[in-house]
């Protein structure tokens, strides 16, 4: 039995220590909203935050996750429903299309906003690099999160 801190509840996972934490949170805590994208922790759709810190869950042993503060998708929205900043800013940019890696990038933007409130694009550009978008909608990535910043009104998309 592993001991987790999972979106700030205790959980109790029975799982080998080696299982990636993707699988755990997938199949044993059925939290859906981390994706499998690639399995080599090149694409980011797996991405999740340990201890604040955006990490590959497909390529992360669940024992790494002991005693730390493990976040998922599910867990960044307040605990009344309330949107992360970030996840607002994706709807008003209307970033998703195929929406597969949407939880990574979210997960990727929301630990960049943490540590650097008003970043440059250059700085975004540099923290989204390893999350991979099938449908190239970087541009409006970046848009929701200078949103999310505050650095910019949300853009009016057109359909």
């Amino acid at each position: 039995m592993i001991m987790l801190n999972v979106n700030g509840q205790d959980k109790e996972v029975d799982a080998d220590p080696a299982t990636p934490i993707l699988w755990v949170v997938r199949e044993k805590l059925k939290m859906p909203g981390t994706k499998f994208g690639c399995g080599i922790a090149q694409c980011g759709a797996c991405t999740v935050h340990l201890d604040g810190k955006p990490i590959r869950s497909c390529s992360t042993p669940i024992s790494a996750a002991a005693g730390k503060a493990l976040t998922t998708i599910e867990g960044i929205a307040s605990e009344d429903g309330t949107l992360h900043k970030v996840q607002q800013a994706w709807i008003e940019a209307q970033v998703p299309q195929c929406g597969y890696c949407q939880s990574g990038q979210i997960m990727a933007a929301a630990a960049l906003l943490k540590s650097n409130p008003k970043p440059t694009d250059a700085q975004i550009d540099s923290a989204m690099a390893g999350n991979v978008c099938r449908c190239g909608m970087y541009g409006r990535i970046r848009s929701a999160i200078k949103t999310a910043a505050g650095i910019e009104q949300p853009s009016k998309v057109e359909a």
